[in-house]
């Protein structure tokens, strides 16, 4: 939907978050309001409120959006093979979903103290699933140091975001993105190996 075609028929809850996530990539959150929202889409000014309460709604609900795409983006990236090649695969998926998603990054991992905030913790759940099920076979297998497989996953999921961060910014331009994503996924899969409790 293009910023002058108005919305005729369907599911306007839809098409009000196709078109917020479109404005959110060009104008970012300070340019995305309700108002405008329903200006774009050719609605009543109202039309909006009746499936968001208010901005923050909206934006919760970009978030939920966010991680279901997401949690999709995992699913189609399972392989069978071993422990190694999987996590490279779903390292590989989370790093394209950031590098093409950067706008929506900040919606679905802000942690905010109201009601709403339930639900994106239940589809962020959802959404890594996947990967946190695949560390605890891992461990289960002998193959992943033991510990709280969120935890790993966790700290497995700020390295690519700092990695997704410095391909989508340009910052790594002299450098091939998947090159770099195998040295990552290496390095984390050699921090990942058992070793020795220390003493």
């Amino acid at each position: 939907m293009s910023l002058h075609t108005p919305y005729h028929h369907g599911d306007l809850r839809a098409a009000l978050l196709t078109r917020a996530e479109a404005t959110l990539r060009e104008a970012g959150v300070d340019g995305l309001s309700l108002r405008q929202l329903a200006r774009d889409t050719g609605v009543s000014h109202a039309a909006p409120s009746r499936h968001f309460r208010d901005k923050q709604a909206l934006l919760d609900a970009l978030a939920i959006t966010g991680l279901e795409r997401l949690g999709a983006c995992f699913e189609r990236a399972v392989i069978d093979g071993p422990i190694t090649a999987r996590l490279h695969t779903l390292a590989t998926a989370y790093l394209r979903f950031a590098v093409d998603n950067p706008e929506l990054l900040p919606l679905m991992f802000a942690r905010r103290h109201n009601p709403s905030s339930v639900d994106i913790q239940e589809a962020a759940d959802r959404a890594f699933a996947g990967p946190i099920a695949l560390i605890a076979q891992g461990q289960a297998a002998g193959e992943i140091v033991t510990g709280d497989p969120k935890r790993l996953g966790l700290t497995a999921l700020a390295a690519l975001q700092g990695l997704a961060t410095f391909v989508g910014s340009g910052y790594t331009a002299d450098y091939d993105s998947e090159e770099l994503l195998d040295d990552l996924v290496r390095h984390l899969t050699l921090g990942l190996l058992p070793r020795p409790a220390p003493s």
